[in-house]
């Protein structure tokens, strides 16, 4: 899921190499939403058919990306209290 790989981003040292495929497509959805920043090889090669990236560098987390981070912390917290009461 790609905002769980999120939330994994801010435990680890950025700039980050990422080279598995599932990766490489979180990497994707996270930076055309605009939660982070990274670098990626465009879909289609020259001759417009599609490719697989084999890797992908994410740069960093944008403030949108930070806050959707605070806002699924916020979240959990709230379904733990309320699965105590």
């Amino acid at each position: 899921m790609p905002l769980t790989f999120l939330m994994s981003l801010q435990h680890v040292p950025l700039p980050k190499k990422v080279v598995t495929p599932e990766d490489i497509r979180h990497v994707s959805v996270l930076k055309a939403t605009g939660l982070i920043e990274a670098e990626i090889a465009p879909a289609l090669d020259g001759s417009g058919k599609y490719k697989n990236a084999r890797n992908a560098i994410v740069t960093r987390i944008t403030k949108e990306g930070l806050a959707e981070i605070n806002r699924m912390r916020t979240e959990e917290s709230r379904s733990k209290l309320a699965r105590r009461l």
